[in-house]
């Protein structure tokens, strides 16, 4: 099926929220790779994105009700790749990719400071979809950095990006 729906565009959703680590609450911030994402409203704008029920990133965004869409350029796809990969209840995914956040303006949350563009998302619903869980928000705020060529995962370590 892959090789039907790919490339996709991949995007970094960042979070924020309380876990419980050796029987101490922290706060966490953390990062995951999705690649099913879309708009699904424009008038309110609604963003959503699809998670694995199991993703650290789906738990921060059920604790807070809040997440931000870095949609990252193609210069970053190794570290869209290094993210893919790891676990961020285990690790820190900014410092492993050497990325750097800023608070968002209309949420608690941080974006990424080398995104192209930025959506803060509003978490209004949650739809059981298999294994994974759509996440529909309502966009509180947009920013266009900067019109870098975006990433598109192929497969594996595999990216492209679009044609001039």
């Amino acid at each position: 099926m892959f090789d039907i729906i790919n490339p996709r565009q991949s995007v970094l959703i960042t979070t924020r929220g309380k876990i419980s680590l050796l029987g101490k609450e922290d706060i966490k911030d953390n990062i995951s790779v999705v690649e099913w994402h879309m708009p699904c409203s424009y008038e309110p704008m609604h963003y959503a994105v699809a998670l694995n029920k199991n993703k650290l990133s789906l738990k921060l965004i059920r604790e807070s009700g809040f997440f931000v869409v870095n949609f990252m350029p193609y210069n970053k796809s190794n570290d869209i790749a290094v993210i893919g990969k790891h676990s961020g209840e285990v690790v820190d995914k900014f410092s492993l990719a050497m990325l750097n956040k800023d608070e968002a303006d209309t949420i608690d949350c941080p974006i990424i400071k080398q995104a192209c563009a930025t959506i803060e998302c509003e978490v209004i619903n949650e739809i059981d979809s298999g294994d994974h869980v759509i996440i529909i928000a309502k966009a509180s705020h947009t920013r266009m950095i900067n019109k870098e060529k975006r990433a598109f995962h192929v497969k594996g370590d595999v990216f492209t990006t679009t044609v001039d």
